[in-house]
């Protein structure tokens, strides 16, 4: 499997796939906007979540049942165990990668469900998720990859404005400063597994192993969080069902989707997309929550939606590297 890189030398406005095999291209596309709607739900389903469940105790339970699903994936057939042995066993670079990352999923379940306890399910989500755009097109830089191209940037930019207009006219809809502080600690989370994982996945290693090593190591550092935390909102039935949400659609299903789309957009484009979610977490509060959203509110999501869908239908050269 070869790894992608954009194209110094290529037209960044244009997004041409000289890779022939243009529908592969498409379909990654395809399957991390169909991720980041499965994510958009996640702060609508933990709001339903029964008296007592807190939003640290609601991602931990979110990641032990995803995670110990996605491992279960992960070493189901004998070529996903070989994976995983060979992740496992891989160069030190490889395993503190991993290590990193798995840290970095716990981190952002923790900070994300508290940020949207604290400052409303739509401001929570778009300022984690439209943050983390720029983390990642640092991060990647800082580990070699390419400079972002100038129709990243712009999308990006017009993202970050968007959140800034949501957040600095959100007092009205909810916005809470240590919300907002948790919420910018979720998107650097987000963008850390996002970098490892896709750098993993270009590199060969299936999608299966890779988020099920990352969410299984998840699943242990945040099963002591959930056992400290009260955990018996879990054995309720709307727990049972609300935590099933999570962690079969939200967590299995969405990853997992993410990392094949990941096989051939770069993370930085990767992330821009998954901007899809907060458009979706924003609508689902208004509609199904009753959460209010000022006109400078609706302005902010107008921006970030027109940044994703000017990513999402742009042209831009990408070509493999190795």
């Amino acid at each position: 499997m070869r790894s992608y890189e954009l194209c110094d030398n290529c037209d960044t406005d244009a997004m041409q796939d000289e890779n022939p095999r243009g529908p592969g291209r498409a379909g990654g596309a395809v399957a991390i906007l169909l991720a980041a709607a499965a994510w958009g739900s996640t702060g609508t389903a933990a709001h339903f979540a029964p008296a007592g469940a807190t939003g640290a105790s609601v991602g931990a339970a979110r990641i032990v049942v995803g995670g110990a699903l996605l491992l279960g994936l992960a070493v189901s057939t004998g070529r996903s165990r070989q994976a995983v042995r060979g992740l496992i066993g891989g160069r030190p670079a490889v395993r503190a990668a991993l290590v990193l990352a798995a840290a970095a999923v716990g981190g952002y379940q923790v900070c994300f469900f508290t940020a949207v306890r604290m400052t409303g399910v739509a401001i929570g989500a778009v300022v984690a998720i439209g943050s983390a755009p720029v983390f990642t097109g640092v991060l990647a830089r800082l580990a070699g990859g390419p400079p972002p191209g100038r129709r990243w940037m712009l999308a990006t930019a017009a993202a970050v404005a968007g959140c800034t207009v949501l957040v600095t006219g959100g007092q009205a809809a909810g916005a809470d400063p240590a919300g907002v502080g948790l919420a910018l600690a979720a998107g650097l989370c987000y963008a850390v597994y996002a970098v490892a994982a896709a750098r993993l996945i270009s590199a060969g290693s299936p999608e299966t192993a890779v988020m099920g090593l990352l969410f299984g190591g998840a699943a242990i550092l945040l099963a002591p969080i959930l056992a400290t935390s009260s955990p018996g909102w879990v054995l309720t039935s709307r727990g049972i069902a609300i935590t099933g949400y999570l962690g079969v659609v939200t967590t299995v299903a969405a990853y997992l989707l993410y990392g094949r789309g990941l096989r051939t957009v770069p993370a930085p484009v990767a992330v821009t997309l998954g901007l899809a979610e907060p458009v979706v977490a924003a609508m689902l509060g208004f509609v199904v929550l009753g959460e209010r959203l000022t006109a400078t509110a609706i302005a902010g999501l107008l921006l970030v939606g027109l940044a994703v869908a000017a990513l999402a239908g742009g042209r831009r050269q990408i070509q493999p590297s190795g």
